[in-house]
């Protein structure tokens, strides 16, 4: 009887182990990543968006140009009218409207432009797969099971800054 007390303690004490054993190597650890400041930081110094910020740069000359025109024409109305001229008014007024007209169909055509370039640098495939294998490397390097993005606020209410693999995955998105 003593004997079989003995064995079943030590198989206890053996299933138990083995089951710690497994819990400890079943526990699954998360990651998160900010993928909004990963995409920041790449784009920051890629060529697209340097094309990007260029032509925002040169469509903005182009309307403040065109706004600093209509506001001479604007000046120059107010004097034809000061001085009585009617007929030279009008045909300032005409040149205004024309003017105005092209400046808002410049910068609505331009806008568009602007927002199809940053859908496409957005929606860039090759970016997302180069994020994807970077962000896999890291989590396998650091033990992690699980990455969530922190883009989806509803999922995430909280972590620990030592699980944020952000940094790492911008590191070696610049490596590449």
């Amino acid at each position: 009887m003593k004997t079989g007390k003995k064995l079943i303690f030590v198989l206890l004490l053996i299933l138990f182990s083995v089951v710690s054993a497994f819990a400890q190597q079943d526990l699954t650890k998360f990651g998160v990543i900010d993928t909004s400041r990963v995409y920041t930081a790449y784009f920051r110094s890629s060529s697209g968006v340097r094309n990007y910020e260029n032509k925002k740069s040169e469509f903005q000359t182009e309307i403040d140009k065109r706004t600093e025109e209509l506001k001479k024409l604007q000046q120059k109305k107010i004097d034809y009218q000061n001085d009585g001229n009617e007929a030279a008014s009008l045909k300032v007024e005409a040149e205004i409207t024309k003017k105005t007209d092209f400046l808002m169909e410049y910068t609505r055509a331009k806008n568009v432009e602007l927002e199809s370039l940053k859908r496409k640098l957005e929606t860039s495939d090759d970016f997302y797969n180069k994020l994807y294998s970077v962000i896999e490397r890291v989590a396998e390097q650091n033990g992690f099971s699980m990455i969530m993005s922190l883009q989806q606020a509803n999922a995430v209410l909280w972590y620990s800054p030592s699980i944020d693999i952000t940094d790492q995955v911008i590191n070696q998105l610049s490596i590449q």
